[in-house]
């Protein structure tokens, strides 16, 4: 009862109440299926986790292949809008050759090389996440 309740003699409050869970007899869940048992079993959830694989995947690789575009493609507007360039000269080359032979491989194989080890990186932390006990 309320101190003010007892004061007034009101019998009118309500008794306190505990209250409990109605699943206190409820048996705990046993472990959880993992990442690989979902993808395994090709469940809901084995999809999504695909699903975010290849997303990631496919995220990078246009990321890469646009700034291939981006670095290839502006050459010729270069070359367009200073026609200057093709008077100069590396050594005995013209610059436009040197910028194409001299410079756009080995920017390839950096993009490449930095393609290949995102693409081990995703892949690896998909792998732990699928082998997460």
């Amino acid at each position: 009862m309320s101190s003010l309740g007892r004061a007034f003699g009101d019998s009118s409050t309500p008794k306190r109440v505990r209250v409990t869970s109605p699943r206190r007899t409820a048996r705990p869940r046993g472990p959880g299926r993992t990442p690989r048992a979902e993808i395994e079993e090709e469940t809901g959830l084995g999809e999504v986790y695909v699903d975010s694989l290849v997303r990631a995947q496919l995220r990078l690789s246009l990321a890469v292949l646009g700034g291939l575009t981006l670095v290839v493609g502006a050459l010729p507007a270069l070359f367009i809008l200073a026609p200057m360039l093709h008077r100069l000269t590396v050594g005995p080359v013209p610059l436009p050759w040197f910028i194409l032979l001299g410079l756009i491989y080995p920017f390839a194989f950096f993009l490449a090389r930095t393609y290949v080890r995102a693409a081990e990186r995703v892949e690896r932390d998909f792998t732990e996440l699928v082998h997460k006990p």
